[in-house]
């Protein structure tokens, strides 16, 4: 299989990985990798949460960005994404390689991420603008494409193949095969799982082979209960605030999340089984990110294929403007507001829960990951406040919370994927959680015979 690829002669230096985020933590993925006198990073994403794991947004990298040859994403999440911007200012000057799909959803959510920064800045509520719409441009021009499948010569000595990851529209198992002292080695990154038998992207490839795995332990130790009755438990939600004639409030990721919320609600109606009360998608970002899931329609799997407008129903409204999001505060009859950000940290969501969060005829529910030191985590966890535009609000609304929505597999899902090589690797690295996840990931594969590492922030291996 390696007779067309290009390798060059090793310098010497050994193959080496050194894990610079998303270790101890799930945010601020990126990971070095040296083959010689090439250096490559999977991965340059923003830290989010706590005040003092985003303030390490500002600090230096822990390499020179001027000698990165080039830069290979996963998938378009800002948690993987966010900080390439910042890298590509202070002097990267190669290729950034990932699927179609994840690049142009890379571009909103970077600019959406430039639009975010700067309105905190000026409103005092965070740090220094890192990057600016200009600055995300000037990066746009740096990416470079490849399809599931290809093989890709990234940098000489250095080939990637991507495989679909089953998480977000476009997201990727990579597959990377670097040589060293004439001999080749296979690293797998597998990016964020998805889950499997989930709607509209299909199910995480399973991988033959490899020398070493960076994994995800995000649900490291946790199940999604109720996964195969995540759909009526949405629907017994919505039906339950819809009865105290409140309104429901959902923080949802722009990518991935909103279209399966979107894609289950046209369901319901479908089948009749969901009163015909408003839907509002209060989001700019999320329908621009709808726009684009429709545009890579052969990606889908088999069943939203077969669907002809799979995000669209009767009773859906798009409020793009700020104005049009305003007036939902005046509307008096129950309804659905989808709304970003998916942790409450910004965006209109934050205005919505300000309005009607001390309802307790109204509801908010949670369907994806809520990182420490979130509005979102503190809400779930059953604070009885919440600060919103410096002021605190009290929480009576009723908080729900559907986990089988996560687009993270559960440690079931992963060692079900893990188990799908044919010989085992020879050490996985365990990445994207949080330390008690990451360590209860490690105990049991090391039951099921693999040998596991969970790296320390900055701590470097040869492979």
């Amino acid at each position: 299989m390696f007779k067309t690829m290009r390798f060059v002669k090793n310098s010497g230096v050994k193959l080496k990985i050194t894990f610079n985020g998303a270790v101890g933590r799930v945010t601020g993925s990126c990971y070095l990798v040296e083959a010689g006198n090439q250096k490559v990073i999977v991965e340059c994403g923003m830290f989010q949460g706590l005040p003092e794991v985003q303030e390490m947004n500002y600090l230096p990298f822990n390499f020179n960005p001027k000698e990165i040859s080039a830069l290979i994403l996963t998938h378009s999440h800002i948690d993987h994404c966010g900080l390439v911007p910042r890298l590509v200012n202070e002097g990267f000057t190669g290729k950034i390689w990932c699927t179609t799909a994840t690049r142009d959803l890379c571009e909103i959510m970077l600019l959406d991420s430039a639009h975010v920064q700067g309105i905190k800045e000026r409103e005092e509520e965070g740090g220094p603008q890192i990057y600016n719409e200009l600055d995300v441009r000037k990066t746009m021009k740096h990416f470079r494409t490849t399809e599931y499948g290809d093989m890709c010569e990234i940098v000489p000595g250095i080939t990637a193949r991507f495989r679909d990851a089953g998480h977000i529209l476009g997201s990727a198992i990579v597959e990377l095969f670097a040589e060293e002292n004439g001999k080749v080695k296979k690293i797998v990154f597998s990016g964020d799982l998805g889950p499997k038998n989930v709607p509209i992207v299909k199910d995480p490839e399973i991988i033959p082979d490899a020398d070493y795995l960076v994994l995800e332990s995000t649900y490291g130790d946790r199940l999604h209960r109720g996964f195969e009755q995540r759909e009526e438990m949405l629907l017994g939600v919505i039906k339950h605030i819809f009865q105290k004639r409140g309104k429901l409030f959902i923080p949802s990721f722009a990518v991935e999340r909103t279209q399966e919320l979107l894609y289950r609600i046209r369901g319901f109606i479908e089948k009749g089984v969901l009163p015909n009360e408003k839907v509002y998608l209060d989001s700019p970002l999320a329908i621009k990110a709808t726009g684009i899931f429709e545009k890579y329609f052969d990606l889908f799997d088999r069943d939203a294929r077969a669907i002809r407008k799979p995000f669209h129903f009767s009773g859906l409204e798009y409020t793009r403007t700020v104005n049009q999001s305003k007036r939902l505060n005046n509307i008096h009859e129950p309804f659905i507001v989808i709304a970003g950000s998916g942790m409450c940290t910004a965006g209109r969501i934050q205005h919505h829960l300000r309005n009607g969060i001390d309802n307790h005829n109204n509801g908010v529910l949670f369907v994806g990951y809520q990182a420490e030191g979130t509005p979102g985590r503190a809400i779930k966890e059953g604070a009885k406040s919440v600060e919103l535009f410096g002021e605190k609000h009290q929480i009576r609304a009723e908080i729900f919370s559907i986990d089988a929505f996560s687009g993270h597999a559960d440690y079931h899902g992963l060692l079900e994927w893990v188990n799908g090589f044919k010989e085992k690797p020879r050490k996985i690295f365990l990445v994207h959680g949080e330390p008690k996840s990451a360590e209860s990931l490690r105990e049991k594969l090391e039951a099921h015979g693999y040998h596991a590492k969970v790296p320390k922030l900055h701590e470097s291996f040869e492979l």
